[in-house]
């Protein structure tokens, strides 16, 4: 069985701009990670997908070029893990942060400013993608595994 593991680290410093990998992120409780746009208070403040969500996307849009890691606005992308199966209240150790399970996908945005869904009509991260809170700060790297605890007690 493949480990979980972390491919990219992805931030934006400005709303509305694509996300674009960093050497690793700081993690802070109640904030999601610093220096990203999209951090702040709340259930969303730190996105995943996993790329093998991304891979099935360019696969079934044959003229997606170009698009990876960041590109679906998530800040950590994954491998080895079906990120959307994972109950909400799971806890996720990876690196020295603890992430927890807050929502599996979201409203798409399409109308709102999505590149992608605006351009090819739909878009993986509102079916597929998750958002935590930090339960313990640190931080991630590529490259780093992720530990899935099966506990989803608060």
């Amino acid at each position: 069985m493949e480990k979980a593991t972390v491919t990219a680290v992805n931030i934006s410093e400005k709303k509305g701009t694509s996300k674009h990998p960093v050497p690793f992120a700081v993690c802070r409780t109640d904030h999601g990670i610093e220096g990203d746009a999209h951090a702040g208070p709340g259930i969303r403040q730190i996105s995943l997908l996993g790329i093998e969500s991304i891979e099935n996307f360019k696969r079934d849009k044959k003229d997606a070029v170009g698009l990876c890691e960041g590109k679906f606005a998530e800040n950590i992308t994954t491998r080895g893990i079906c990120l959307y199966k994972l109950p909400v209240g799971t806890l996720l150790r990876i690196g020295s942060a603890e992430l927890r399970v807050s929502q599996i996908g979201k409203k798409c945005h399409a109308d709102e400013g999505c590149e992608i869904a605006r351009k090819y009509g739909i878009c993986a991260m509102p079916r597929e993608g998750i958002f935590c809170t930090v339960e313990k700060e640190g931080v991630i790297r590529a490259g780093d595994e992720i530990i899935v605890e099966n506990s989803v007690s608060r």
